[in-house]
């Protein structure tokens, strides 16, 4: 390079879900933010009803950028990881939703954009595990990076209300969580890493990539987002009082001789349910299903998130 040639600028392209309520026009103050760092103007691509970011991550990887960030709520996280994974593209996060899962367990600062899209272009980047998720047999697999529930968690999650989400945030979800408490468990079979099958009646099998879900509760203690290993977590209340024997379990973190909380690792399990339940990723309610297999895809996706040291329960590794 002669004295008179300046290196290239970079250049990020902003995967928007339009629908996120803000009190900031998104566009100009990425675009802002981006001048100040020395980037180019960045490539902006909104998400639709039906497509909530997919081919919107791919056109931005045709395009050439330098790092893909998704502007949205958990589920345009999902979609946009779901294209990344596998990939050399970066990518980083802009939270506008409610739960915003995977930035909280990051450190990114889901009430400043600034810091977040500063993470995004500037911050020290990772490699994380993603969760492949094949749901009743289907031919395609999905993709999830916190979280994933069969059961009680999926129904409370479909049965959240929007205009309350707009009012009290996360706790929302506590209001769905009381409502979804009663309920018959369910006979069902999971295999871990191909092992003998373990038999339970249960009302919620959730597999974790890490720990931190909703309201900053950690259901998964001592999941990593690198690992290279996926965190199983069955619920199995027993009579009038069930529940206080799952809480008891929970605080406990499984350890002990009931049934009620029990946490297994691994890199693939697989679960059969004799009726359909209700399932979700990443706070997404999908549908039902009686049958689902995880495959964790270790360091699959390149992450942008800030400097400095972070929770020893999210990284194997945390920066000094």
């Amino acid at each position: 390079m002669t004295s008179q040639e300046t290196p290239a600028r970079q250049r990020a392209a902003v995967i928007v879900n339009p629908i996120k309520k803000t009190d900031f026009d998104v566009r100009v103050r990425v675009a802002e933010i981006c001048a100040d760092e020395g980037w180019d103007e960045p490539l902006f691509f909104e998400t639709e009803e039906d497509d909530p970011g997919h081919s919107m991550a791919r056109k931005a990887m045709e395009a050439g950028v330098d790092l893909v960030i998704a502007a949205g709520g958990d589920g345009t996280v999902r979609c946009v990881a779901a294209e990344l994974a596998g990939t050399s593209f970066a990518m980083g996060l802009l939270p506008l939703g409610t739960g915003n899962l995977l930035a909280r367990n990051l450190d990114i600062g889901v009430d400043d954009p600034e810091q977040a899209v500063r993470a995004a272009l500037n911050g020290t980047e990772r490699r994380i595990d993603v969760v492949r998720v094949t749901v009743d047999e289907s031919v395609d697999s999905d993709t999830f990076l916190v979280m994933a529930g069969l059961g009680y968690d999926a129904g409370m999650m479909a049965d959240t209300r929007d205009v309350l989400k707009d009012k009290i945030g996360w706790l929302a979800y506590v209001d769905a969580g009381i409502r979804n408490l009663p309920g018959k468990p369910v006979k069902t079979t999971i295999s871990i890493d191909g092992g003998k099958p373990i038999h339970r009646r249960l009302r919620s099998v959730m597999g974790g990539n890490c720990g931190k879900i909703t309201g900053g509760l950690e259901i998964f203690p001592g999941a990593k987002l690198d690992d290279g290993l996926l965190d199983i977590l069955t619920l199995a209340p027993k009579g009038k009082l069930g529940w206080l024997g799952v809480i008891s379990g929970l605080l406990r973190r499984g350890k002990g001789s009931s049934t009620s909380v029990e946490y297994y690792q691994c890199k693939r399990a697989e679960v059969w349910t004799e009726s359909p339940l209700d399932f979700e990723m990443d706070g997404d309610h999908l549908g039902t299903a009686t049958h689902i297999l995880f495959e964790t895809d270790a360091g699959a996706l390149r992450i942008r998130m800030p400097h400095g040291k972070k929770d020893p329960a999210v990284l194997t590794n945390p920066e000094p």
